[in-house]
């Protein structure tokens, strides 16, 4: 999965990325749902272990353009953890007392503590890309915000966090499909909003400002990964292979045991 690694200072033209690509597994999705429930297996224990350690913090943020499936891979790849140490934080638009505030501060709110595992839908980088798409700061303050960005990660890292950041990539035919299966299906017509026929007309634009994003904050502390989405299972597969891999990494141990437990008897 090392080829979906954005390398820091990496120049990134997401043309060059084929959002259909699934790998070794061409034609082959039986076989990559069997791998993935193995790694889902995994990945129970290891958040477990995590949870249990409680001496490591894991941040995951999940980037994509509408109906990229950031929802989906909450619902599948972390399905099973356990909730007691896993939590999503969404963020929308802001609200006015975070407007108060500067861009980073109802996000460091949401970072993990120790022992815990938190999932990003959307994050921070939503005030270098659709702020930026559409003007709603000048260049000059959103351009200032990738080295913020960066140190602020940096910080997380160095107090003991795990960053690991995936950018979802569908094509705009996807796209066209996921939004005319949204408003065909009355249990799925609550999700569609006139706008995002709106943000569709701005594809370039984002494409463009997504670019930065990847090329400008994926670092050895925080790497960004561009996984191929178009194929939900192979989206899913990728990200669960990574994050097994990462954790694995880590050489987690369950705390010692209390002493003296030798011998006692349970009536």
């Amino acid at each position: 999965m090392k080829r979906y690694l954005v390398k820091p200072g990496a120049k990134v033209n997401l043309s060059e990325f084929d959002p259909a690509d699934t790998g070794e597994f061409k034609g082959g999705k039986e076989a990559a749902l069997a791998e993935f429930e193995k790694l889902n297996k995994k990945l129970e224990t290891l958040q477990e272990l995590l949870f249990a350690e409680r001496k490591r913090k894991v941040l995951i943020v999940l980037q994509a353009m509408d109906t990229g499936g950031k929802d989906g891979v909450i619902r599948r790849v972390f399905d099973g953890v356990n909730p007691a140490g896993v939590r999503v934080a969404s963020f929308k638009a802001p609200t006015a007392e975070e407007l108060e505030h500067d861009y980073l501060w109802r996000i460091h709110k949401q970072a993990p503590g120790k022992g815990e595992m938190v999932i990003f839908n959307r994050s921070h980088y939503e005030d270098v890309l659709i702020v930026r798409v559409h003007n709603l700061v000048p260049p000059e303050v959103w351009k200032k915000r990738f080295d913020q960005i960066n140190d602020f990660e940096r910080m997380l890292a160095e107090n003991g966090a795990t960053i690991l950041k995936f950018y979802l990539h569908i094509d705009k035919d996807e796209q066209k499909e996921r939004l005319q299966a949204r408003l065909d299906d009355p249990t799925k017509r609550w999700k569609f909003r006139l706008g995002d026929l709106d943000e569709r007309k701005l594809w370039d634009e984002y494409m463009k400002a997504y670019e930065d994003v990847l090329s400008k904050t994926s670092a050895e502390h925080a790497p960004w990964y561009i996984v191929p989405a178009n194929r939900k299972w192979y989206r899913d597969l990728v990200i669960s292979s990574i994050l097994v891999e990462t954790l694995e990494d880590l050489k987690m141990k369950y705390p010692e045991s209390e002493e003296n437990l030798n011998g006692v008897v349970i009536e």
